[in-house]
């Protein structure tokens, strides 16, 4: 599985409302409903500038500026990444743009519109939260104290020394104490405080690569492998493990690590432990597995530091490994950590608390104490540390509370966006007619739709292939996007073609696992989705739950969570989250079937189906939902799996597909179908 976190860092980048100054309702809401997301008025007029080549304390500072300014009314946004994305929405805005080449003189332009600065540590990552938080509620910039020299920025609060680097815990209880008691309790905002930039030409020499496709740890094995070549540098040497092949999410994995320096063995750790701490230089685009091994799928990569004693004339490194792997090594410093900067103009002029905690362990604890203080539905924003395993523990953490997900934490210029009047339409798409025969009826999807900052930029980069529409496709979307983008989903909305269907991402309103919702709470979070869905014109939805205690699978949707979407909402079919696709039902009327996630590209994926239905006899329908990968897939990939796939299957939109689907378990009359 590749992590949209890894994808973005491939790709460059690595309510209440009162006194907040919130607009309610926008001329963009498609109804006269309280936004869940509020926005800060409707932008006229924007002073834009490209970020994407300042370093991470100057889009820092520019961000939460951007924050405490368009609290007011929005008058800025940026160009974040040299993907151009933010530039691609810009017109969408409809507000009169006026150009700066030197984005900072924009401090200068805007300095009377805040009290000053709130300084963070460079010593200290979580401080950066800290400041962000305090300069939302104390209408402030976050900086250095360079910076704050520099531009003449009054310093409010000084946040060097406060904290300590190794103490998260006393660092966001403090906040948690001192600040949230004065934040909005309308809106969670988890964040992480750095990111990783990699610093350009460093030279990597390649140490070992696997060429196959490996995805069954058939070839684990200790390697070991002769780093005395890199012993010359002066900064030690790094080792480097990535993805050999990057399409199919499968990357480098990692068991275990011992390194002898001339015979006597200097280093040896089990990633995820504390003995791993020292070495791991770079690791934030990593997780930790079930088999206590660092992987690193698609773009992503992981890098650890070694260094030898002087004199040395043989470094031997040998690594437990797996997978589609491709190691590296160098000797200077391939990266360098920045203060993260994005989503933080949303969260300052929300004067929403801003915090990292892995949703495991001590951090977990505080996680939950955190969620339990606020109401049922209560958006929590941004993204979870670890990411496949963090999104795991920390979106079940979040449902447990009663509270959705919505995945932001690289979504730009959110208080312009959120403000724009543009008409989202609340039509269902007219259903094309389709009679009921014995065929293989496929319907595709592309995934990650909960995922605001994917329907921001890597969506709209696969909506602009010139082969979308080619095949029948439904494209997962937020909801939520009718209040904080309502300009981004009216634009899919205005330019689908036939063959192009939008269908809520997981699972509903804000990503969450509805089994794990407090039975109380559950039809709370689905009349939240019965509304944006009803407002938005959907009537289909892909939907997660949580995974069982042994970690080896999803747990199926029940009779209870479906009534609660029957009653609630106006939604007509559910994909769920399956991989294996052997879950056919129909619950409280409405027909559920588990996705089927094939490997690789358009040949090995129609050779996956045609596998997959060699069982079936022709005799009677049989419908398969297949999912497709938005990291590494494209609408170009999708024709092409549509020119190899010919008789018995059909491509079908999935209003099409449950339509049929129940045509069929009314034909049967039978509560459940079998499996291929």
């Amino acid at each position: 599985m590749v992590s949209r976190r890894t994808f973005l860092w491939a790709n460059g980048v690595v309510l209440a409302a009162g006194g907040l100054g919130i607009t309610l309702p926008s001329p963009a809401a498609a109804s006269t409903r309280v936004p869940l997301l509020p926005n800060f008025g409707r932008p006229t007029r924007l002073d834009f500038a490209d970020v994407s080549t300042l370093h991470g304390n100057d889009q820092l500072l520019l961000t939460t500026l951007q924050g405490i300014v368009n609290r007011r009314q929005p008058r800025l946004y940026f160009n974040y990444d040299s993907a151009n994305y933010d530039l691609r929405w810009l017109s969408s805005t409809g507000a009169a743009v006026t150009r700066h080449d030197r984005p900072l003189d924009l401090v200068a332009r805007y300095k009377n519109e805040v009290r000053g600065a709130i300084v963070h540590d460079p010593a200290v990552p979580d401080s950066v939260n800290v400041a962000t938080t305090l300069a939302g509620l104390e209408n402030a910039v976050a900086a250095t104290a360079e910076q704050a020299s520099q531009y003449g920025l009054r310093i409010i609060t000084d946040l060097r020394g406060r904290f300590k680097a190794d103490d998260i815990l006393g660092t966001y209880r403090w906040q948690l104490d001192h600040l949230f008691p004065r934040c909005t309790h309308a809106l969670l905002t988890g964040l992480p405080p750095t990111r990783t930039v990699r610093v350009d030409g460093v030279q990597w020499r390649e140490i070992a690569r696997e060429s196959e496709r490996i995805r069954d740890s058939s070839n684990r094995a200790v390697r070991t492998f002769d780093l005395s070549q890199e012993l010359s540098g002066q900064d030690g040497v790094y080792l480097r493990f990535q993805d050999s092949l990057g399409d199919d999410g499968w990357g480098a994995s990692v068991g275990s690590v011992k390194v002898k320096a001339d015979g006597k063995e200097i280093v040896s750790f089990i990633p995820g432990t504390e003995a791993e701490a020292p070495y791991l230089f770079d690791g934030l685009n990593s997780s930790i597995g079930g088999d206590a091994n660092r992987f690193s799928d698609g773009g992503g990569y992981f890098i650890y530091r070694f260094t030898a004693p002087a004199g040395t004339q043989q470094l031997l490194v040998e690594v437990d490994l797996w997978n589609q792997f491709l190691v590296t090594a160098a000797t200077t410093a391939p990266t360098r950590v920045e203060p993260f900067p994005y989503f933080r103009d949303y969260a300052a002029a929300m004067r929403a608390m801003v915090f990292w905690l892995p949703p495991s362990g001590e951090t977990g604890k505080l996680l939950d104490e955190i969620l339990s203080k606020v109401k049922p539905t209560t958006p929590y924003a941004g993204w979870f540390s670890n990411d496949v395993a963090g999104e795991w523990g920390g979106v079940d953490r979040a449902s447990q509370h009663a509270v959705e997900v919505v995945p932001a934490d690289y979504y730009m210029n959110a208080t312009v966006h959120a403000g724009v009047a543009a008409k989202v339409s609340n039509s269902v798409r007219p259903r094309p007619a389709a009679t009921l025969r014995n065929r293989v009826y496929l319907t595709l999807t592309f995934g990650e739709g909960d995922n605001i900052q994917y329907c921001q930029r890597r969506m709209r980069e696969l909506w602009d292939d010139p082969k979308r529409g080619a095949v029948p496709v439904n494209w997962t979307v937020s909801p939520l996007l009718a209040d904080i983008g309502p300009a981004l989903l009216a634009y899919y909305q205005r330019t689908a073609t036939a063959n192009d269907l939008l269908i809520s991402g997981p699972s509903g309103a804000g990503y969450t696992y509805p089994g794990s919702w407090p039975a109380k709470d559950l039809d709370a979070y689905t009349e939240l989705s019965g509304r944006f869905l009803r407002d938005t014109g959907m009537d289909l939805v892909y939907a997660y739950n949580y995974r069982n205690p042994e970690n080896t699978g999803w747990v199926a949707f029940d009779e209870r969570i479906a009534g609660s979407y029957r009653k609630n909402t106006p939604v007509r079919g559910i994909i769920q989250s399956w991989e294996s696709g052997d879950l056919r039902t129909r619950l409280a009327g409405i027909p559920l079937i588990g996705n089927y996630s094939p490997q690789g590209k358009a040949r090995e994926y129609r050779d996956t189906l045609q596998k997959h239905i060699e069982g079936w006899d022709g005799k009677s329908p049989l419908f398969i939902a297949g999912a497709i990968n938005a990291w590494n897939w494209t609408p170009a990939d999708v024709a092409e799996l549509g020119t190899l796939l010919t008789d018995p299957f059909e491509i079908v939109r999935g209003d099409t597909f449950f339509k049929l689907l129940n045509d069929d378990f009314e034909r049967r009359g039978a509560a459940s179908l079998g499996t291929v």
